[in-house]
């Protein structure tokens, strides 16, 4: 269980790294469907640093379990929001986009909770 607490938990925090990378960098694949659900341009680099900051708090909750699992609430909260902005803008062809973000999120809670 340990082994794969430790698995998840990096995989998730580099997979949500890399969103809020892409999200800076205004990368297409996330600036388009930003645009569409119709998230204000202003409010990209926050929710960028959310993600950021929900992706350092899963690695150090490594070594500080209260600091994963706090960030591993934070980022099912975040994604759970995305679903639903998706959802607002029934744009569901791109409905898998925030779900491949909040499954791993929601697993590493899981783990870290049960490790």
């Amino acid at each position: 269980m340990n082994l794969a607490f430790h698995i998840v938990t990096i995989a998730a925090a580099l997979w949500i790294g890399f969103s809020a990378y892409s999200i800076w960098v205004k990368a297409p694949f996330v600036a388009e469907p930003l645009e569409q659900y119709g998230v204000p341009r202003t409010w990209w680099f926050p929710l960028g640093l959310a993600k950021a900051a929900g992706a350092a708090g899963l690695l150090i909750g490594l070594w500080v379990p209260a600091i994963g699992i706090a960030a591993g609430i934070g980022l099912v909260l975040y994604f759970t929001g995305a679903v639903a902005t998706v959802l607002r803008a029934r744009s569901y062809g791109t409905l898998f986009a925030p779900l491949l973000y909040l499954v791993p999120a929601a697993a590493a809670l899981t783990l870290g909770v049960l490790a």
